[in-house]
């Protein structure tokens, strides 16, 4: 019997998607407890004919592919969760690779606590080419989203919630919640995110507990392309674009902004406890927030 269904969307990343199936393939849950979906999001590389060389060399892995055409991660992740033949969903991207027992401890964790819907496990930052000299631990959440609550089971701390590439949930406790806003998550290359935020808090505001599962570990690979200031400079634009969405759709437009206010001085005041060097990374960060946040652009519309 299936007890877990992976879901991997992907779009135009055939190596980093092999690189991310070679840790999935080595999980410990033995091979009929799960199964690995590949969310195809219009991709135009050779990713579908790699995954298929990849599946055939492994032919004992329940390993299949979808195509999903509607634009964006959070039709990737609504197309998987409809996919997925197990009651249980993990969710991965494909820059990412997991530790043996990821399946297991999610599978685990839910067997014994059947009225989880949600939860979400470790993230550890790797950098190829080494942990930049100018990176505080402010400026790589945005970039990594770095995540460790220790070594035991536990609710999430208040005011954090599980990372898009290493959450799972119970199917049926989804239900009346719906899924990811399409108005919201990355589009061919677009930095717009907070389709999962948005997708907890609805959890939260549900009375659903998030729960942190140790066990579940995984490393999100940041390559020197994501360390560059253009890079940066996008990304910290976008999620304040993100945040205003997110506040338009919730309508707290207002208190957002206000909240944006009072991170600026606490931002003035971590400047003193920073080199200079990392001073300037974190006040790029803040600006290119501030700047999306203020001036942000009009939702982007589409249900899944």
């Amino acid at each position: 019997m299936i007890r877990i269904s992976l879901v991997i969307p992907t779009h135009n990343r055939a190596v980093p998607l092999l690189a991310a199936l070679e840790s999935v393939v080595r999980q410990s849950l033995p091979a009929e407890e799960w199964e690995c979906v590949v969310v195809d999001n219009n991709s135009t590389d050779d990713t579908a004919e790699r995954f298929a060389a990849f599946r055939s060399a492994h032919p004992g892995v329940r390993l299949r592919m979808v195509r999903e055409t509607g634009p964006g991660v959070s039709y990737a992740r609504n197309r998987g969760l409809r996919e997925a033949a197990a009651p249980l969903v993990a969710f991965i991207d494909d820059d990412e690779r997991v530790n043996a027992d990821f399946l297991r401890a999610y599978a685990d964790f839910f067997d014994t606590h059947p009225g989880a819907v949600v939860a979400g496990g470790r993230i550890i930052a790797e950098y190829p080419e080494g942990r930049p000299a100018w990176m505080s631990r402010w400026v790589e959440m945005p970039i990594a989203n770095p995540m460790d609550f220790g070594p035991d089971m536990r609710p999430f701390p208040a005011g954090r919630v599980p990372g898009g590439g290493n959450m799972a949930f119970r199917r049926a406790g989804l239900v009346g919640y719906g899924g990811f806003d399409p108005s919201l998550g990355r589009v061919n290359g677009e930095l717009i995110g907070g389709e999962e935020n948005d997708f907890f808090e609805r959890l939260l505001q549900g009375g659903e507990t998030i729960w942190y599962v140790p066990g579940a570990v995984m490393w999100h690979i940041i390559p020197p392309s994501k360390l560059t200031v253009a890079y940066f400079r996008r990304l910290s634009r976008h999620v304040g674009v993100s945040q205003r969405l997110r506040a338009q759709i919730h309508h707290r437009v207002v208190r957002t902004c206000l909240l944006e206010l009072f991170k600026w001085g606490a931002t003035l005041l971590l400047l003193l406890t920073l080199s200079p060097r990392r001073g300037v990374w974190l006040l790029r960060l803040r600006w290119g927030i501030s700047r999306g946040l203020f001036f942000g652009v009009r939702p982007r519309s589409g249900k899944s």
